[in-house]
């Protein structure tokens, strides 16, 4: 179906639905399209320098059999004002999975997106450690803490470029293909159960953890709840922000091809639904070119 077309990669931010990116890759993979670039933010760059780095079996693989207490492990806790977790537990974990790599020495172009906080304007990271680059891409506001690196502290790329666009103007390839993670919302018939992050029973330092994040990680989808907490409305904000910038870099800078996936698909640290997640991206890129092609009959 890609007829060997070369193609520029633009994975946008959004937490866990970012592993749809995955299921996106697969498909096009299968369909003879030829991967030359990868422009990311936040998940999006996570994926992406995975991806380039040629380890995406092995993430794959990895986030396929995480569970929910998984992910507590990973969230190590930061005594700072700047941010919740640190980082550095989930960075070290994905390099002893599939290594770090320079990026100057990756196989195609890359590019993650981060955002200078106190300049207030979008990095493009071309060169240096592939996971510093990724480290400073995912740095979401609240969540994270920034990321200094050369000088700089480093915040979410999706604060300013949610799909990252741009990177790839100069790409030599046949065309651009956009992962939007911010698409319209979905009928809630169609979604899967939710389900609480945590279990009730946990051992007391995990409950310390989760008394911490359990708004967060719980935010009802349900638009008739009353109260709100304060992470909750962060969080809605930080989604509203990236769903109105998203809507207009690509309307500024059309890509040949848009793949949206629903911005309510889930929350934004269900990593542990990485099987759906995965077959999902998948679906809606055999969707997406299968109306494409159905437009040109």
């Amino acid at each position: 179906m890609g007829d060997g077309k070369s193609i520029s990669l633009v994975l946008g931010s959004g937490g866990a639905r970012g592993l749809a990116h995955i299921g996106i890759i697969r498909w096009l993979e299968e369909n003879d399209y030829q991967i030359n670039s990868v422009a990311g933010s936040s998940i999006g760059a996570l994926v992406g320098g995975i991806f380039a780095a040629d380890k995406l079996d092995e993430f794959e693989k990895w986030t396929r059999e995480i569970r929910r207490l998984d992910i507590v492990s990973l969230l190590d806790i930061s005594w700072k004002k700047s941010g919740l977790i640190k980082g550095e537990k989930l960075i070290e974990s994905l390099v002893d999975l599939v290594g770090d790599q320079k990026i100057e020495d990756l196989s195609i172009s890359y590019t993650a997106v981060a955002v200078d906080i106190k300049k207030e304007k979008e990095l493009w990271i071309r060169s240096g450690s592939l996971f510093d680059a990724i480290r400073s891409s995912i740095s979401i506001p609240l969540f994270f803490t920034p990321f200094h690196h050369n000088g700089m502290d480093l915040i979410d790329g999706g604060v300013l470029n949610p799909v990252p666009i741009a990177p790839t103007f100069s790409d030599d390839t046949d065309m651009t293909i956009a992962v939007n993670l911010e698409g319209p919302v979905t009928d809630k018939e169609t979604l899967t159960e939710r389900r609480p992050i945590f279990p009730s029973s946990v051992n007391s330092f995990k409950e310390r953890i989760s008394t911490l994040f359990r708004k967060f990680l719980d935010s009802s989808d349900d638009e008739q709840k009353d109260e709100w907490g304060v992470v909750d409305v962060a969080h809605r904000a930080f989604e509203a922000m990236q769903s109105t910038i998203a809507r207009q870099k690509l309307a500024a800078y059309p890509p040949d091809h848009t793949i949206e996936i629903p911005r309510n698909v889930c929350t934004f640290l269900e990593f542990d639904r990485a099987a759906e997640l995965i077959e999902l991206g998948y679906l809606k890129a055999e969707e997406h070119f299968k109306n494409d092609d159905e437009k040109d009959v």
